[in-house]
């Protein structure tokens, strides 16, 4: 990871000084990352892809203004959170998706595509700050300070999110996997 840093660093300074090539390296280096994140989060591919360019956009438009390169990864990320944030706010009016729909059920053993979809629909039943935090800390893997740094809140109160979020998707798959042990 240390390699991985000194890497993004060299790639940053790059495109601080107007080398396009070097930029686009950066992108295709997180782009899979940034996009899956705004997947889980907006749960939409065409909106998260337009998202995706936006943050890349923003990003290479606000590199200069980034202090620290060896923390872009969260500097990025919080670039996503404000994103699709801004695009859930404007969209919550038309009402929620079925949280029920795309689970499957099983009879006997759960296929792993089964309990995918087990697991994606635990995730639409949290709530949008709930979900962001499950999403950084499992999927992501960012530590509680790196996350409370892109959701812009205390680390005390990412940890109750998570927390909560586990518990909850926790008492949604309990029944499924009974289900797929049967």
């Amino acid at each position: 990871m240390i390699f991985r840093e000194v890497e993004d660093r060299d790639l940053i300074a790059k495109a601080r000084r107007g080398d396009v090539e070097g930029y686009n390296l950066l992108v295709s280096r997180w782009e899979k990352r940034i996009f899956n994140y705004l997947l889980r989060l907006v749960r939409n591919r065409e909106d998260a892809m337009d998202l995706s360019q936006d943050v890349f956009l923003k990003a290479y438009q606000n590199l200069p203004k980034l202090d620290d390169p060896g923390k872009f990864s969260g500097w990025l990320f919080r670039i996503a959170h404000n994103e699709a944030f801004s695009l859930l706010r404007r969209r919550k009016p038309d009402g929620e998706l079925d949280p029920d729909r795309g689970v499957a059920e099983a009879g006997g053993r759960l296929l792993p595509m089964e309990l995918s979809l087990a697991v994606e629909s635990a995730l639409r039943r949290l709530s949008d700050d709930q979900r962001e935090a499950v999403l950084l800390k499992v999927y992501q893997g960012f530590k509680f300070e790196e996350m409370a740094e892109i959701l812009g809140c205390p680390v005390s109160t990412v940890k109750s999110r998570l927390y909560t979020a586990l518990d909850a998707m926790k008492a949604t798959l309990e029944p499924v996997m009974l289900r797929g042990e049967s």
